[in-house]
């Protein structure tokens, strides 16, 4: 029997595009993937509040996997065009419908086939944080493979986590200080 046991992941409340990116991860040195399997699609799925909407399946999981590979790729070069072309055929699954309702404007997504509706939702998400490129970033620790959304107000947000990767810096610039004053 699989074990059910949710697993925990170096850094969530992310956008719901890095957020799916971040399912790959470094853990004690070992490369870890939230998506591969299908327990793990359901975690991600309720991790990013997508679960009431779209049921997890093979078929999602396979869209899902194509669009996570080509928003890692335009996070590392927002300029690939193989990337861009990936990510627009996820984006040709799914369109929004604008409409009138009740006096207000709303609008509606339909998909081809309701497996594609994680991975356009993530695309999507993707093209509206494009509005501030200079705030989708890697984690500055080399070590490290997460990325981010910056909200910070002044927009110097520099690691995934200050619990994590921040805190090590911190503490190894220190360690750095003190040898260095040992030394003199």
């Amino acid at each position: 029997m699989p074990d059910r046991t949710p697993r925990r992941r170096p850094l969530l409340k992310e956008p719901v595009s890095v957020d799916l990116v971040n399912t790959r991860w470094i853990e004690d040195g070992a490369h870890q993937d939230l998506l591969d399997s299908a327990e793990g699609l359901t975690q991600w799925l309720e991790e990013s509040g997508l679960a009431a909407r779209f049921e997890a399946g093979p078929e999602a999981l396979d869209h899902l996997l194509r669009a996570r590979e080509a928003l890692a790729r335009l996070l590392e070069e927002p300029r690939d065009t193989h990337a861009t072309s990936d990510l627009n055929a996820v984006l040709a699954h799914g369109r929004v419908i604008r409409n009138l309702s009740e006096g207000h404007a709303a609008s509606t997504v339909e998909f081809d086939a309701p497996a594609w509706g994680p991975a356009w939702t993530a695309a999507a998400d993707f093209l509206d944080l494009r509005a501030r490129p200079d705030r989708i970033r890697g984690c500055a620790n080399p070590a490290c493979v997460l990325h981010f959304f910056d909200t910070s107000k002044n927009g110097t947000r520099r690691w995934c986590s200050m619990a994590g990767c921040g805190n090590r810096a911190k503490a190894a610039r220190h360690h750095a200080r003190e040898r260095a004053v040992r030394t003199a």
